[in-house]
Order: structure tokens, then C-alpha cells, then sequence
């Protein structure tokens, strides 16, 4: 018996759904217009390395999409595994308040909170 009941779920796979549109369609845009940089005068080492450091932020926001992208793929397919909202660290329930704030969250919040600490130390 799974704590979340199919309301719920429906709501959150749609918020999945529709976060998953939101990061393709703002990595489409992103490609779609180079044209964030204007070249102001300069000579041209200056626009290599304007250009360069565009490409490296442009790199950066692909990194950080694909990461979520994948999150929220992993997300959807718990849910059809039924093993959506389980923490994988410690097996308890993830309360529903708490996906609805993160949808994409494998853990509880107890065992967030340890894996944090545990990395600022």
C-alpha cells in the first residue's frame, strides 16, 4: 500500500511533466539565441575571450539542465516502479508536502539534512 493516493501522484507527475517542459524549452531558447553577447568595440582577443566565457557559462547551464532532466526522468520512472516518494536512504515515506516543494527529492528530509552535514564537514 503506497501513503500517496492517485491524486496526489497525477499531481505530481504533472508537476513533472510540466517542469520537464520548462528546462527543455529554456535549454531550446539558450541555443536558439547567441546573440546574448553584443560585441562592443574590443579587438578581437577581447571578443575570443567573451566568446569563450559564454561558451563555459553556456556549458554550465547545459550541465546543471541535463542533471535535472535526468532527476525528473528518474522521478517518473519511480513512480512506475511504485517506489516513488520512498526515501532510497533510509526506506521511510516521503511526505507529500515535501515533493510537492521537490518533486525530483529521492530522500527524506532526516537523511538530506545528514548527507549535507556530512559534505560541509
Amino acid at each position: 500500500m503506497h501513503h500517496l493516493t492517485e491524486e496526489q501522484i497525477k499531481e505530481l507527475k504533472q508537476l513533472l511533466l510540466s517542469m520537464r517542459e520548462k528546462v527543455i524549452k529554456s535549454a531550446d531558447q539558450q541555443i536558439k539565441d547567441p546573440s546574448n553577447v553584443t560585441f562592443e568595440g574590443g579587438d578581437e582577443i577581447d571578443r575570443a575571450n567573451i566568446e569563450t566565457e559564454r561558451y563555459l557559462q553556456l556549458q554550465r547551464v547545459k550541465t546543471r539542465e541535463l542533471k535535472l532532466l535526468r532527476k525528473i526522468d528518474y522521478a517518473l520512472l519511480k513512480m512506475e516502479n511504485f517506489t516513488y516518494g520512498i526515501c532510497e536512504n533510509c526506506g521511510k515515506e516521503i511526505p507529500y508536502e515535501r515533493l510537492k516543494a521537490r518533486p525530483v527529492t529521492t530522500m527524506c528530509i532526516n537523511c538530506k539534512e545528514l548527507e549535507e552535514e556530512a559534505e560541509n564537514e
